[in-house]
């Protein structure tokens, strides 16, 4: 099969992919756009795996005010100034502070929630669980499923994303990953909202 160059121009216009990867792709979905999109999706995902290991010290520290009542800091971080300062990371960590105003996160991931918070929620859920009268071989599933809808709800990595919900703030910023070809962490965040305790 030949791969028309504008559709490899397409590709990278729509994803950010060197052409050969474009042309990859391409071929891989058998000329069919949206298939190579997908594609390129799940690599990029794919390569944001294996890059979780380097060290990423560079990079910004957002800031965003929303209506003067509503104000945050974000830190995210990259492996190289000079990734800090593409346009995609920059408006990256613009979205991820509009994201932190509008949804409210308690803290990053699962491993910087709160242990006694945790204890207090798995608690409280082990009850109403108990309470329902669930058979034993369901209660342990019905604990788990009840409490990855907290976490969604109070870590910002596992929340939809506020401009695009299918996604959550982690495949987003898998997806970066992939496309710029470092390490990004969000590493911290502080979130003020005027008159709040």
């Amino acid at each position: 099969m030949t791969i028309k160059i504008e559709d490899i121009k397409k590709l990278r216009d729509t994803t950010g992919a060197g052409m050969m990867d474009a042309k990859a792709a391409l071929e891989e979905a058998k000329g069919d756009f949206d298939k190579a999109v997908e594609v390129m999706r799940l690599k990029g995902i794919a390569k944001a795996g294996k890059k979780a290991d380097r060290v990423a010290s560079m990079g910004v520290i957002e800031s965003y005010v929303h209506s003067e009542k509503i104000g945050v800091l974000v830190e995210i971080n990259c492996e190289t100034d000079f990734i800090a300062r593409t346009d995609d990371f920059k408006a990256f960590a613009r979205d991820v502070a509009m994201h932190i105003a509008a949804a409210s996160p308690e803290c990053v991931d699962r491993d910087s929630v709160n242990p006694e918070a945790l204890k207090k929620e798995t608690a409280t859920i082990e009850k109403e669980v108990a309470a329902a009268g669930k058979p034993a071989e369901f209660a342990q599933k019905i604990i788990d499923g009840k409490l990855a809808k907290w976490y969604e709800q109070i870590c910002l990595v596992n929340q939809p994303f506020i401009k695009d919900p299918d996604k959550t703030i982690d495949q987003l910023t898998k997806e970066l990953i992939g496309k710029l070809g470092e390490n990004i962490i969000i590493k911290r965040f502080s979130r003020l909202e005027l008159g709040a305790e």
